[in-house]
């Protein structure tokens, strides 16, 4: 299959962000030809400008819309592309030279009409980004790779590092009107369409996470909070895994309840696990600030995931109403 690439990326009030995007891509070893599609999705904050100063050095287009989220305008997108592959990246990231050369070795390899790779953090990242990006990328968490070559489930890709062919963007119809979950929720409607998904291990993006603990603290709980409908959605995915990050916080709970009146095994059992966190993050990242900062984006990670996963099963089984009214703020319109 001769493959021809296109870049679509969403951006929401990020002109920064998208100047790096950009200069990354300008940077790309691939021989061949291929576009991007910058989509403004009702941005106050433009990024045209920023566009105009790439228009000589990569084939750019840059389009205009209401805002509408971003798995809508990643469709927008797509639907205005010319290649037959598209690369879908999030605004806050930075590519690899070899990126391209890596997805389209895999692809000629071994093809598949969907793909999703891994995301890395660069050694410009701050510590704060950099002990996020560990949190959300490490094993030991509930972060992580959705899957690897080894893994027994299919691979998961996630929007900020996903492949997907024209074919199958037309056959399923594209991300629909959740958000966050808009990735996992077209990811099973690929596989229902007998699409298979792959990871390609080379193919990593420098994910920056522009974000705070706030912030932090309020994306995993929608993480946690969309799981549910989810599967709700399609109940051949569902997994008791989903209950960890809720079951390890209510754990600890009880952890301190014992430890007072004088049991302090489970709390210790909790010690060696945080003691490990640290560790592996100091081996990773070499660096102490980021290792202890580590065990601070663990412990929001699952405390908002849990919460946010536990509030949101509680709803969906107790009441009637349909997760668009239960959860306004996960649905665009």
């Amino acid at each position: 299959m001769d493959l021809y690439f296109s870049f679509i990326v969403p951006v929401y009030n990020r002109p920064e962000e998208i100047t790096e995007l950009l200069e990354s891509l300008t940077h790309q070893t691939y021989s061949k030809d291929f576009e991007v599609l910058i989509v403004e999705d009702g941005s106050t904050l433009s990024s045209q400008d920023v566009v105009e100063k790439y228009k000589n050095s990569l084939s750019i287009s840059y389009y205009q819309k209401p805002n509408s989220g971003p798995g809508d305008s990643r469709n927008y997108g797509m639907t205005r592309a010319k290649g037959n592959y598209f690369l879908i990246v999030d605004s806050d990231c930075m590519i690899p030279p070899y990126y391209l050369e890596a997805v389209h070795s895999a692809l000629d390899k071994d093809f598949v009409h969907c793909f999703g790779g891994p995301d890395a953090a660069h050694e410009s990242f701050g510590l704060l980004q950099k002990a996020i990006n560990y949190a959300m990328t490490s094993v030991l968490t509930t972060g992580g790779i959705r899957g690897n070559k080894k893994a027994l489930d299919k691979f998961q890709p996630r929007s900020f590092n996903m492949g997907i062919s024209k074919k199958a963007f037309e056959t399923v119809g594209g991300f629909g009107k959740i958000h966050p979950g808009e990735d996992p929720d077209f990811t099973f409607r690929i596989w229902d369409k007998g699409f298979d998904t792959k990871l390609i291990p080379e193919a990593f993006v420098y994910h920056k996470r522009r974000i705070d603990w706030n912030k932090f603290f309020i994306q995993v709980k929608k993480f946690g909070s969309v799981r549910p409908i989810l599967n709700k959605w399609h109940p051949k995915t569902s997994k008791m895994t989903y209950w960890f990050p809720t079951l390890f916080c209510l754990g600890f709970l009880v952890s301190l309840i014992f430890f007072a009146v004088g049991i302090s095994l489970l709390l210790y059992l909790y010690l060696i696990y945080f003691t490990l966190i640290f560790i592996d993050s100091l081996l990773k990242n070499r660096n102490l600030a980021v290792a202890l900062l580590s065990l601070v984006a663990v412990s929001i990670q699952f405390m908002g995931y849990g919460y946010g996963f536990l509030k949101s099963t509680i709803f969906l089984n107790f009441s009637k109403k349909q997760p668009e009214t239960l959860f306004p703020n996960l649905f665009f319109k």
